[in-house]
């Protein structure tokens, strides 16, 4: 026979699932939004600073996830600038234009404060 014997309580897990429920640590996700527009703006690669000033974000809720993307809206005879910048690109004359890891490290320091936030909610 097996048994099963526990004491205490289950108040840090009833919170845990009370803050989950009402999806209690979400409610920062626009503030890291908006805190990763400006990291991606300040660390785009500028000529003009179109791509720059095109960053923008949604904070997408369903019913089992909530993400946030970030998006840049300067595009060029179909091709997003901020991606050809990201990953390089041909030129019309056969040449290469080798790309900047500029996006990465940039949304890195947003995704650690994610991650510590949620952290620290889910373990207070």
């Amino acid at each position: 026979m097996i048994g099963v014997k526990s004491t205490g309580d289950f108040g840090k897990t009833k919170t845990f699932l009370d803050k989950m429920l009402r999806r209690d640590i979400y409610k920062n996700l626009e503030s890291y939004g908006q805190q990763g527009v400006a990291a991606l703006a300040a660390n785009t690669p500028r000529e003009s600073g179109l791509t720059a000033r095109s960053w923008g974000y949604k904070v997408i809720r369903s019913k089992n996830r909530v993400s946030i993307h970030w998006t840049n809206d300067h595009v060029n005879e179909g091709a997003n600038i901020a991606v050809l910048i990201q990953y390089g690109h041909g030129t019309g004359n056969g040449g290469y234009v080798q790309g900047i890891d500029y996006i990465n490290p940039a949304i890195r320091p947003i995704f650690e404060r994610i991650a510590a936030d949620i952290w620290r909610q889910v373990t207070a």
